[in-house]
């Protein structure tokens, strides 16, 4: 009976100190390295609040120069030399996609304004007619908003 008792402490005392979290991550950058290196760091955040026993939900909304990598065609739409860098930031956002806390939502007029039919975009990718709207709405629920510019 003890044992029991001990259990249900201490699983009590894990869920107490286990905390939600709410993050946006508002990706609105030009350049290809640094998109690059910002989704890799969306997973590793998400990897370390996991690691502290945290939950953490998580939005990525993509406008401006962020919307190639959502692109099937991406090679067509970046400078040769970001090519690589934008084949990298699109591997991380399909691992990201894989996360059941993430959703990811790219802006139609950034998307028209980059030539990008929504028939090229990645199937996990939800397009959203402004992003801002979306991140507007993820800051009124009580997500965090971190820019990449």
């Amino acid at each position: 009976m003890k044992k029991i008792i001990l259990l249900i402490a201490l699983i009590f005392t894990v869920s107490v100190q286990a905390k939600e979290h709410k993050v946006v991550f508002d990706c609105s950058a030009s350049n290809a390295e640094y998109i690059k290196t910002r989704m890799w760091l969306v997973g590793k955040t998400i990897d370390m609040f996991e690691k502290n026993g945290d939950s953490v939900d998580v939005a990525l909304t993509l406008h401006g120069s962020c919307v190639p990598m959502t692109s099937q065609n991406y090679e067509l739409l970046v400078q040769d030399e970001d090519t690589e860098a934008i084949k990298q930031a699109q591997e991380y956002l399909i691992a990201l996609s894989k996360r059941k806390n993430i959703s990811i939502t790219v802006c139609a007029m950034s998307l028209a304004k980059k030539s990008i039919i929504k028939e090229d975009i990645l199937p996990f990718i939800h397009i959203s007619p402004n992003s801002f709207l979306d991140t507007i709405r993820y800051q009124n629920e009580g997500y965090a908003l971190m820019t990449f510019k």
